[in-house]
């Protein structure tokens, strides 16, 4: 979508452009009428994934034999997470571009073909609902830390141990888990998709968070989980890597959500001073107002540029981590404060819940913590620099 505030966009074709006013309109009508009772209740129905696989929104990037759209081309993901972003029912449409962004990567590049036909046409239908789980409670970024624990018993693996603030982890089918199956820090991580019916496993609280709240995160506890090892997604020992890899495109898209949302909440709050009147004169018409949002349009031009930029490299195999990582703590960084800025431009109506800015202003603070850290970020870009 392109504003009077921003310039006219090379990156996407007339296809990408149909996908999204699919998106638009499959939000209005399946997500928009239910957003405050999604929020009240901390998850979205289950049925919003099969309306989503039906509007072609979810899994267009699985192979078309078993259902999905067939394309690999991360700019139809991008257009579908700008349109998400920008509407209203963002926090619960967040959990399908988590599906597509981030965890069907794992079940189209790592699984074999026995695999691919046991989940992905359930995955592609929006029958079977999906999750990576790999933070605890006592590691946080370090991944490397990871202390659940499977282990290999004939022809099944014992999984025990914890995870927390899993993304739709209370409407996940499917757990992409992050195991420890080996003494090495790193080269002793393998991947388990864990069955969410198996014995042993169980739910703990839907979390209450600052923000995202028809965004269900979860606890998640392995009781002795059997789980059989052809659920192993690539070889034993290579989890740690596979999770390095797919993680460069969870933060380019975190990245260019976070632009397309600054993008958002600049339209809506130079239209709301426009409006606005303080001392008998709009509040647009204050040279601190005028001046705050000159420089923060710069800003989001600037960033829209340089992510635009990314997503191509992206598309065509070229991104590189420490890129990712940079833009990811560029982008989200600047979306808070931004927001911030924007919400006290509003006064007083800013802080409450009727108007978008509050809600925006309470969803953008996990966006430079989710994914890797900031601090993580600039570790990584730090590091490239030979520091």
């Amino acid at each position: 979508m392109t504003s009077a505030l921003f310039a006219q966009r090379t990156l996407y074709g007339d296809d990408h452009e149909l996908l999204r006013k699919t998106a638009r309109a499959f939000a209005d009508k399946h997500a928009a009428p239910h957003a405050e009772r999604w929020r009240a209740q901390g998850r979205v129905d289950r049925s919003l994934f099969r309306e989503a696989a039906r509007a072609g929104v979810l899994g267009f990037n699985i192979p078309e034999e078993y259902g999905g759209g067939g394309s690999t081309d991360f700019r139809f993901n991008a257009v579908i997470g700008e349109e998400f972003a920008r509407h209203p029912a963002a926090d619960g449409l967040a959990c399908v571009g988590l599906s597509n962004d981030i965890v069907v990567p794992y079940f189209t590049g790592l699984t074999d073909d026995d695999q691919k036909a046991r989940w992905l046409p359930g995955i592609a239908a929006g029958e079977l609902v999906v999750a990576v789980a790999m933070t605890e409670p006592g590691t946080g970024s370090d991944l490397a830390g990871i202390a659940t624990t499977a282990v290999r018993d004939g022809d099944s693996y014992r999984v025990d141990g914890s995870k927390v603030f899993i993304s739709n982890g209370q409407n996940a089918d499917l757990i992409v888990t992050a195991v420890r199956t080996g003494e090495d820090r790193h080269g002793g991580i393998s991947l388990l998709v864990v069955e969410a019916d198996s014995p042993g496993f169980s739910r703990g609280r839907n979390l209450e968070k600052v923000g995202l709240h028809a965004q269900d995160t979860s606890e998640l506890f392995f009781d002795d989980v059997r789980v059989p090892a052809a659920h192993l997604l690539g070889a034993e020992g290579s989890g740690f890597k596979a999770l390095m890899h797919n993680l460069a495109q969870e933060r380019i898209s975190i990245a260019a959500n976070a632009v397309a949302s600054i993008e958002g909440v600049l339209e809506r709050t130079v239209e709301y001073v426009k409006e606005r009147k303080a001392f008998g004169r709009s509040v647009g018409s204050f040279q601190n107002t005028r001046f705050q949002l000159a420089d923060m349009v710069t800003t989001a031009r600037v960033g829209r540029s340089h992510l635009d930029d990314l997503l191509s490299r992206h598309s065509r195999g070229e991104l590189s981590a420490v890129d990712a990582a940079a833009a990811k703590f560029w982008a989200t960084e600047h979306y808070v404060d931004i927001v911030g800025r924007c919400l006290q431009l509003h006064g007083a109506y800013g802080y409450m819940r009727e108007f978008r800015i509050a809600h925006d202003y309470l969803d953008s603070r996990i966006s430079t913590i989710y994914g890797g850290t900031t601090e993580i970020m600039k570790e990584i870009v730090a590091r490239d620099l030979g520091l």
